[in-house]
């Protein structure tokens, strides 16, 4: 190969790029990116970052003496995929042909209707969003999140120890009853109640309501919740539009083989947009997680290196974490699907759990509730038992 693109500047794609030079590929290599900035580290921006205890500095990924020998274009975003020609599109009217290419354009933050143009309404996914998010937060208030997912959640948890009067609102009975299960969901989103942040479950949001800026949360039942500033954290969607009539298969992102190769000889595909599949359990998921998007891409780039002739192995168990109200939570493996989850050390009073998920008599997944060391053995335990 001659050239590669890799359309994405974030971690996947910065992942990628090193991955390539690592494994010996000497060639030109482009390097894509929608935003301005070098690739940056996304999981301090609802932590350290929004509280104001690091700064931009600190998120580079990039290290000093780091020398990737990348045609880095900023600041432009890929707007289609040219199959005869190999051509990545551009927004400026330029065009990139490659021989191989890596698709890790990520996702991007849902919103509501009717949010648009709101002063005081906030998502949080890129550094210009945190830094937004950070200057409101800092006039201090009653902050608002819908959704009590996992950046939902971290946001709270930083806004209450920055003193701002917390709400959370959860269109589901459990908040994080997708990823954790119900009965653990439960147990981890009660950090919440345990800080005195008000949480409301089992309840959608209607609509927001203010002239110029936000000044309350209009629930589905009826009520109103008062906010001067409002966080929307109902999740993400795949930025995959710009490949579609390219005949790259799209289904939930691009439909990826379990090493990232899509239908398209030549394009492999990482990060919060591919949707990858998982041999272990015979289904494709899109996996949104820092260490997905720092392990996947090795696999991928083999696989385009050797024109797909290699045989795909099987991607390690998911992995994530999050820092909430002081409690260090790691999750390994999939919840989905396994018939049992039981608590084998800790209490869930305390918040110091260890808690595994088994399906048939068979670990499948481990959460853990500031257990970093159980935690860690029960992770190397799963990578063997479900390889």
């Amino acid at each position: 190969m001659r050239t590669v693109a890799v359309v994405g500047a974030s971690l996947a794609g910065l992942s990628a790029a090193r991955s390539l030079r690592k494994q010996g590929y000497d060639g030109r290599l482009v390097v894509i990116g929608d935003e301005l900035h070098r690739p940056y580290d996304r999981p301090p921006l609802s932590k350290e970052f929004l509280a104001g205890t690091i700064g931009e500095a600190e998120l580079v990924l990039e290290t000093d003496d780091e020398d990737l020998r990348a045609e880095w274009l900023l600041g432009v975003r890929a707007t289609g995929l040219d199959r005869t020609n190999r051509a990545v599109r551009l927004d400026d009217g330029r065009e990139v042909r490659a021989d191989g290419i890596v698709v890790a354009t990520g996702a991007a933050a849902c919103t509501l209707p009717g949010s648009e143009g709101l002063a005081g309404v906030h998502v949080l996914r890129t550094v210009d969003d945190a830094r937004s998010l950070r200057d409101g937060l800092a006039g201090g208030g009653r902050l608002v999140v819908i959704g009590g997912g996992f950046v939902g959640a971290e946001v709270a948890s930083t806004a209450y120890a920055l003193g701002l009067d917390v709400t959370v609102v959860e269109a589901a009975p459990t908040p994080l009853a997708g990823p954790l299960g119900e009965t653990m969901g439960a147990i981890v989103s009660a950090l919440h109640a345990d800080h005195g942040v008000r949480l409301l479950c089992g309840v959608g949001v209607k609509g927001l309501s203010g002239e110029r800026r936000v000044d309350a949360v209009l629930l589905e039942d009826g009520r109103s919740v008062p906010a001067d500033i409002v966080v929307i954290g109902v999740g993400a969607r795949p930025c995959v539009e710009w490949l579609e009539g390219s005949g790259i298969e799209l289904d939930n992102g691009v439909k990826c083989g379990a090493d990232g190769r899509t239908s398209l000889a030549g394009v492999v595909a990482v990060g919060d947009c591919a949707n990858w599949y998982d041999p272990r359990a015979g289904v494709h998921r899109r996996v949104e997680h820092w260490t997905g998007a720092r392990e996947r891409p090795d696999a991928a780039v083999a696989t385009l290196l050797a024109g797909g002739a290699v045989e795909p192995g099987v991607p390690r168990p998911p992995y994530f974490w999050s820092d909430q109200y002081g409690v260090k939570i790691q999750f390994a493996g999939h919840a989905a699907g396994a018939d049992s989850v039981t608590i084998e050390e800790g209490t869930a009073d305390e918040r110091n759990v260890l808690a595994v998920y088994r399906r048939a008599g068979q670990p499948v997944a481990a959460l853990g509730m500031n257990q970093p060391r159980l935690f860690t053995r029960w992770r190397k335990q799963l990578a063997r038992t479900t390889s």
